[in-house]
């Protein structure tokens, strides 16, 4: 049997800001540091991200630019836990977050742990962050915990897909799958929970952030449980997407009648799917006081390619994701 119950695996490149408070996170589990390690995995960083965690007493592994899904791999390889925890170097979790994820292990060979913005930062409406509040398929590597055995017989992470925009991404969806296909009991743990750090983002980065949705059709492809298990009416990311879908329907249709000159007001009749739309975005902008001008703005041209570039992808691979 493994000398550790559990090893916390963190994959770093260049985090040497926020891996520190991490670490010292980690350092404050409720349960006892003999039944726990921390592997950290540095993916050839050029800050101090190798010297904040050997300063904090965790494993250091070396590799050089591999990827995330290639880091976790070599964290667990040298793991000596019966259980794998994974979490990011910009995750925070509570004090009691491996005593409950634990908890909810028995019967399990993958549990999902809940992830939530870090409420100690102030958050703008263009700021990056992370939640997971349900066990919604994608099975985020911010906070997931495996049984080893589980993660050896289904041969870890693989980087399957070729990303050129952004970081890459895929390897932790199709993982869970894998594990899943394999007859291996999933379960989220609300309890177990991890807070991911808030990142400024102007408004022009968060609309352009939209262009990875072009991956989310290969995702489709290579998982198509997830139209059952995430997509919304098995078709649309969110049902915001579906909303805009509607709304660009309605605006494309009532385009065609004005060209066929009809009276205006069958014109306007398509224009009514519009409305859960405008519902939605005013909403948000409502919220967002003086800046809701902006926000509306934003979204509106988020959302367009978002809708865009899925329209795209699910050209490229035959799998129609809206």
């Amino acid at each position: 049997m493994p000398a550790m119950e559990v090893s916390v695996v963190i994959p770093v490149r260049n985090a040497a800001q926020t891996l520190r408070r991490t670490l010292l996170a980690l350092g404050e589990q409720t349960i006892d540091p003999s039944r726990y390690e921390v592997i950290v995995v540095d993916d050839g960083s050029t800050d101090d991200s190798v010297a904040v965690a050997e300063s904090a007493g965790a494993r250091v592994l070396r590799q050089s630019g591999l990827g995330p899904g290639q880091a976790r791999n070599r964290g667990a390889a040298m793991a000596r836990g019966a259980v794998l925890a994974f979490t990011d170097a910009d995750c925070f979790p509570a004090p009691d977050w491996l005593e409950a994820g634990l908890a909810a292990m028995p019967g399990c060979a993958l549990v999902q742990g809940r992830v939530l913005p870090d409420p100690t930062s102030d958050r703008g409406p263009f700021d990056h962050t992370i939640w997971v509040v349900c066990e919604s398929g994608l099975y985020e590597t911010a906070n997931l915990f495996v049984r080893r055995q589980a993660f050896v017989d289904v041969g870890g992470f693989e980087d399957w897909l070729e990303v050129k925009i952004g970081k890459r991404l895929g390897e932790d969806v199709w993982f869970g799958w894998k594990v899943r296909r394999a007859g291996g009991c999933t379960a989220f743990a609300e309890d177990a929970l991890v807070h991911h750090a808030v990142f400024p983002r102007r408004w022009h980065q968060y609309v352009l952030e939209r262009r990875r949705l072009l991956y989310f059709p290969d995702l489709v492809r290579k998982v198509p449980e997830l139209r059952r298990h995430f997509l919304h009416a098995r078709l649309f990311v969110s049902p915001r997407s579906a909303a805009f879908a509607a709304a660009a329907t309605g605006a494309v249709g009532a385009t065609v009648l004005l060209a066929c000159s009809l009276p205006a007001y069958l014109v306007a009749a398509p224009l009514c799917l519009g409305i859960p739309y405008g519902w939605l975005i005013g909403r948000r902008a409502l919220g967002a006081g003086s800046h809701g001008p902006k926000l509306a703005v934003a979204d509106l041209l988020a959302d367009a390619i978002g809708f865009a570039y899925l329209v795209r992808g699910s050209l490229r691979r035959r799998v129609v994701v809206l």
